[in-house]
Formats: C-alpha cells, structure tokens, sequence
C-alpha cells in the first residue's frame, strides 16, 4: 500500500513537471543575423529571463523542428514563471520556414531583429563559419554568399518579419548602437520584451569580447566533428555536454584556434562589396527612416583596428 502511494505521488509529481515545461514557449525571439552582437545580448539577459537551459541556441525553427515541440520546451522546462522565456537565435533572420512556424507556435511572439554593417557582418560571418569548418577557402562572396546569407537582404527579412508578427512586435535594433551606448542599446530590448533594466555596470563581463575569430582551426576535419558532436548533443538533450563544445569553452578554443590568423578584409574587396551592397542599405534607410551613410564608405584602417575587440 505504501509503494503504491510513493508511486502514486512520484506519477503526479512527474506530471507536474511535466505540464510545467509543456506550457513554455518563448515570449520572444532574438532572430538575428549572425555575428551582429547576439552572443553578448544572451550573456546579459542571463538570469533576467529563462533562456533555453545549459545551451544558447536549440536550432529547432530551423534544422531540428522535426523533433517536435516537447522537445523544444523541454530546454525551457524550470525557468521563472514570473519572467518571460525568449531564445538567441541569429539563424533564424533570413529563413522563411522558421518565420511560418514561429507564428503557427507562438503567434504573439515578440521579434528583436539586430542589424550591423553588412560588409563587416558578412565577414566575420565568414571568419567564425570557416573557423567552425563550415566553409572553406578563401572569401568570396560571389561564391559563399548563399552559405552566409542575410547581408543582402536586410530590407526584405525585415519586411516580412513585420508582415507576419506585425510592426509594433517587431524590434529592429543596430549594432552601431551597441557599440557606441551599450546601456541605451539594452534598455530599448529590456522595455521591448517587458523586463526591468538591466545595469551593465553591475553585469559580468559586459565589456569583454564576445566570439572572436581572429584565427582558423588547426584542423577543418576536427573543427566540422566538435561541431557535429555539438548539434548531436543538443538534438538528443544532451545539454551540459553540449555546453562544453559552446562558444568561448576551453574544448571550443582546442577545436577551433590555433591555426593561420585571418586576415582583415582586403580594402579593395571591402570597396567593391560596399558599391555591390549599395542599393540594398538604401532600400533599408528608406524602410527604417535611419542614416546608415557610414555603411556605404569603405572601411579605413582605423576603425578596422578599432573593430578587433568587438561584439560579436
């Protein structure tokens, strides 16, 4: 009788559980794109909203949407009720997949997109890929923008962001401003996804260099497998030893670095993307009614230097 009851209570406590993560899903979504401050906004949010658990991004309106929603709650199981649940995902900006299934899983979900200098995001898009053994040889962006996405099609993700979530839930933000007012940067996303102000003189690491991709892997072979590995741990809710192959971890630095240093942008690639790129920063100073001249000049020798402790 007494096994019965401690198995009785054990079932209930179970369900418990259970129903307290099917019912999380985020209130928002930071979609990106990639290298655009994302990894720095997950950092500071950490402990003020729950955020998916032991790991920074889950993948799943994108590539793991076939595991189905328990899965995807299940890594927000546990967080606050009393806070809003929201994930960092910088792949999801330029997918119209995830768009679609966002909105059929969390119609009233809030949007934070970031936006940064597209010639800049593009190749520090393409030094982080490359040192992950996600593309290889040189830059080209003829060949890889396709690989890299987003660059040149600012305007037009944005667009649709606002077409399906509608324009007041959508927060277009820029990396400009990151840089320049950290604090006022937060404060617009703190008060867009209804959290109370985070103090960045209080916060960990708020300075620190998030991400950097200042060298290539040792060996593309071993950079492709520590990623594999990773995406397969977290596919499978192996989140703690998922986290160990994250960004910035001492396994990620082993797989990762160590080889040949990547170099700057070449200013005469630089210039010729600008001019390539022109037309699409127009269309989105026209959407945004914002001045986004600084895009449009290559980039000098200074602020390059300047840029080796970014974001990103």
């Amino acid at each position: 009788m007494v096994t019965a009851e401690v198995h009785s209570a054990a079932a209930l406590r179970h369900s418990r559980q259970m129903e307290s993560h099917r019912d999380r899903l985020p209130d928002f979504i930071a979609v990106g794109p990639p290298r655009t401050g994302t990894t720095w906004l997950h950092r500071m949010l950490g402990g003020h909203v729950g955020l998916p658990r032991a790991i920074k991004e889950t993948q799943f309106f994108v590539w793991n949407y076939s595991l189905g929603l328990d899965w995807y709650r299940w890594y927000f199981r546990g967080a606050p009720r009393h806070l809003p649940v929201g994930e960092i995902a910088p792949t999801y900006f330029d997918h119209p997949e995830a768009r679609e299934r966002i909105r059929t899983a969390i119609p009233r979900c809030r949007i934070v997109i970031s936006l940064r200098d597209p010639v800049t995001r593009v190749y520090s898009q393409y030094k982080a890929w490359h040192r992950a053994g996600l593309v290889e040889g040189p830059f080209d962006y003829a060949a890889q923008c396709d690989q890299l996405g987003a660059s040149s099609s600012y305007a037009f993700n944005v667009r649709e962001w606002r077409k399906v979530f509608g324009a007041d839930n959508v927060l277009v933000t820029f990396y400009d401003d990151l840089r320049s007012s950290p604090q006022a940067y937060l404060d617009s996303i703190c008060s867009f996804i209804g959290i109370a102000r985070i103090d960045l003189r209080q916060a960990r690491d708020a300075d620190d260099p998030v991400n950097p991709s200042d060298t290539g892997p040792r060996s593309m072979r071993l950079a492709r497998a520590a990623i594999r590995l990773r995406d397969a741990l977290v596919r499978r809710r192996c989140a703690r030893l998922a986290s160990l192959l994250w960004d910035g971890t001492f396994l990620f630095r082993l797989c990762l670095s160590g080889g040949p240093a990547q170099l700057p942008l070449a200013p005469e690639i630089d210039a010729d993307l600008r001019e390539r790129l022109r037309p699409e920063i127009e269309d989105l100073e026209q959407l945004l009614g914002r001045d986004l001249s600084s895009w449009k000049l290559p980039v000098t020798r200074a602020q390059r230097s300047g840029a080796i402790s970014s974001r990103a």
